[in-house]
C-alpha cells in the first residue's frame, strides 16, 4: 500500500527501517529517547531493525503480534499450505475465506460490527449504519484495499518473502533489550493467532530478557532504577509481555481498549525514563 514505487528486487526488512530512519531524519526527529516505536506483525520486524540501528532515539518499544524470526510451529503440511496461499492466484471470495481466520479469532469475526454507528431522528427512531459482523467489515475494507491502484500483487508479495527472511538471532536480541532498555520493550500477541503464531511471542521475550519471575524482577527493577536509566543493561529489568487469549493476529481491532492502554503505558514509561 502507498504511493511509493514497488521495484522489483528483494526487499527486506532491515532496509525498510533504514528508509524510517532516513524519513526520521527529514523529519528531524533525532533526540535521545523521543520515538515512541509500535510495530505490528512485519512492522514489528522493522521495529526489531529500527532498535538496532537508532537504539538511543527509542523512547518506548511496542513490537505487537510480530517475531524475531519466522519458525514453523504447526507443522511441515499445515505450514506448507498456509505459506502457499498467500500466492495461489484464486477467487477473491476464497482468498478471503482463507485470510480471516489466519488474522481474526472466530469469535471476533462473528459477532456484531465494532464500528458500526448509531443515530436517532427527531422522531426518536434509531438507525444504524455499519456491516452485519466484524467479518463483514474487513471483507469490505479488504476489497476496497486491494482495488486501490496504490496495491499491487507483486508488492505484496515481495512483503511477505521479506517477512519470511526476517531473522534476528538471540545475540542481536539481547544487543536490542541491552541497548534500548529491557523495560522500555512491550510484547502482546494473541493465542488464537494463526498469521504469527503465540510460540512465536515466547521466543522473542525470552531473547529480549523475559522470563518466568518477570513481573516481580520487573517491579524489584523499577523501584531500583535510575531516573535516567533504560533499565536494560542491569540484568533485572524485563520487557513487559502480554498474551491474550482467544485472541488473534489484530489486537489493535480485537483488544482496541486493551491495546491503547498498555501502549499507553510504556509510552508513559519512557518519558518518565528521560
Amino acid at each position: 500500500m502507498g504511493e511509493s514505487d514497488k521495484p522489483r528486487f528483494r526487499y527486506s526488512t532491515s532496509e525498510m527501517a533504514r528508509d524510517a530512519v532516513e524519513l526520521l531524519d527529514q523529519l528531524g526527529w533525532a533526540n535521545q529517547r523521543e520515538l515512541n516505536v509500535v510495530g505490528v506483525s512485519m512492522g514489528g520486524m522493522i521495529a526489531q531493525e529500527l532498535g538496532l540501528l537508532i537504539p538511543d532515539r527509542i523512547a518506548s518499544l511496542s513490537l505487537i503480534s510480530t517475531a524475531a524470526r519466522i519458525v514453523n510451529t504447526v507443522g511441515f503440511v499445515e505450514n506448507l499450505r498456509n505459506r502457499a496461499n498467500l500466492f495461489i492466484p484464486r477467487s477473491v471470495d476464497s482468498q478471503l475465506s482463507t485470510i480471516r481466520p489466519q488474522l481474526f479469532s472466530a469469535s471476533f469475526l462473528a459477532a456484531p460490527d465494532a464500528d458500526a454507528t448509531t443515530t436517532t431522528s427527531e422522531d426518536g427512531t434509531p438507525t444504524t449504519t455499519g456491516f452485519p459482523t466484524n467479518a463483514d467489515r474487513f471483507s469490505a475494507q479488504e476489497l476496497a484495499k486491494r482495488r486501490s491502484e496504490n496495491f499491487t500483487r507483486a508488492g505484496f508479495i515481495l512483503q511477505a518473502i521479506a517477512a519470511g527472511w526476517h531473522a534476528k538471532t538471540e545475540e542481536q536480541l539481547k544487543e536490542l533489550g541491552d541497548r534500548v532498555g529491557r523495560d522500555r520493550i512491550l510484547i502482546m500477541h494473541g493465542t488464537e493467532d494463526r498469521m504469527i503464531t503465540v510460540a512465536h511471542a515466547e521466543v522473542l521475550a525470552k531473547g529480549l530478557g523475559w522470563t518466568d519471575d518477570a513481573p516481580a524482577a520487573a517491579a524489584a527493577a523499577e523501584s531500583e532504577a535510575p531516573s535516567g536509566g533504560g533499565g536494560g543493561g542491569d540484568g533485572q529489568a524485563r520487557p513487559k509481555k502480554v498474551i491474550f487469549q482467544g485472541r488473534g493476529h489484530v489486537l489493535l481491532m480485537e483488544e482496541r481498549q486493551e491495546f491503547l492502554r498498555l501502549v499507553e503505558e510504556v509510552v508513559e514509561k519512557g518519558a518518565r525514563q528521560q
